[in-house]
């Protein structure tokens, strides 16, 4: 077990900077008593270069089930035996009420997903007519479409797209347990293609799969060399019918120190807390003092998230301004 460098922490905390490996496992490994060392030093970390203020998004699933890759956590791949729901890619103005729906919050992001490995032409031209057509100032589209090309992406981006979503799921080292259809560099190139064309990248994963905690650490520092923009923290909820339908879910202080490492990791990152944020039970709102810069509200893909207004009433009662 790495022991806690607290003197490491201050050092990083003082200066902005990322905190290495050794350290990053330490934080991931320590103990009750220097929690609040961790949480003091991602908390002003995240002040520092984001100040107090909360981000909020919200996503509408778009075209759901029946995919042919078979991720382990999923209940959208065809290959498992899990319960969701099936349909193809909603029409334009089904897509444009839930955004208008979702315009009437608080959020800056709105994403549009979908299932499968990638989208044919047509699907990608109706997804672009309807960023193109519609555009709130305060609402920006965001978008997780699978493995995309670099001319798929450029007609997104032309058409009004700002931020592209594509997880690299976990550590390269782990990726093969989770999925066998597709290959982690084929997540990377869509990525770095995203980035390539001068799109903001949304990139993060699932933590609680069955990786090691060196494992979680090697996805930290990969997205800090990819320089993404923003990161997506998941913690597994067991769905079953999934390949991991009988994992023990994470607990909440190992979610807090999880969040706390990728923010010391990746100090000028935003990082938003998606789902498995109702595993932290009564502790959700200290994801903040952990390093979190926003979350995800409203319905996920699979899974129902928490009532909108309990978590805008959180948020009030932390005395934090968010989104608008």
């Amino acid at each position: 077990m790495k022991s806690l460098d607290i003197e490491a922490l201050k050092q990083a905390d003082d200066g902005g900077f990322s905190i290495g490996a050794d350290t990053a496992l330490a934080v991931l490994q320590c103990d009750g008593e220097d929690m609040p060392a961790v949480m003091e030093a991602a908390s002003r970390l995240r002040k520092l270069f984001f100040g107090n203020r909360v981000h909020l998004c919200s996503i509408v699933n778009a075209k759901s089930g029946a995919c042919g890759e078979d991720c382990a956590f999923c209940a959208q791949s065809g290959i498992h035996q899990a319960d969701s729901d099936i349909f193809p890619l909603r029409s334009e103005s089904e897509i444009v009420s839930a955004y208008d729906d979702s315009a009437d919050l608080p959020i800056g992001h709105f994403g549009v997903v979908t299932s499968g490995g990638t989208l044919s032409e047509s699907e990608l031209e109706r997804i672009a007519a309807v960023i193109r057509d519609k555009q709130r100032e305060k609402t920006y589209w965001c978008a997780s479409l699978g493995c995309l090309s670099r001319d798929q992406l450029l007609k997104l981006r032309e058409a009004g797209l700002k931020r592209f979503h594509h997880n690299l799921e976990t550590a390269a080292s782990f990726f093969p347990s989770i999925c066998s259809t597709h290959a982690y560099e084929e997540r990377l190139e869509t990525a770095r293609a995203a980035k390539d064309i001068g799109m903001e990248l949304c990139c993060g994963g699932i933590l609680g799969m069955g990786e090691s905690l060196e494992q979680r650490v090697e996805f930290a520092l990969t997205l800090r060399e990819e320089q993404v923009d923003a990161i997506p923290l998941n913690f597994l909820i067991p769905l079953e019918g999934t390949a991991l339908g009988n994992t023990e879910p994470m607990q909440p202080m190992d979610i807090l120190r999880s969040i706390a490492m990728f923010r010391l990791v990746n100090p000028t990152a935003e990082l938003k807390v998606c789902a498995g944020r109702l595993l932290l039970r009564d502790m959700q709102a200290m994801i903040f003092y952990a390093g979190a810069t926003g979350m995800m509200i409203g319905d996920l893909l699979t899974v129902a998230g928490r009532k909108v207004e309990d978590d805008l009433q959180m948020l009030r009662d932390l005395e934090v301004p968010y989104e608008w």
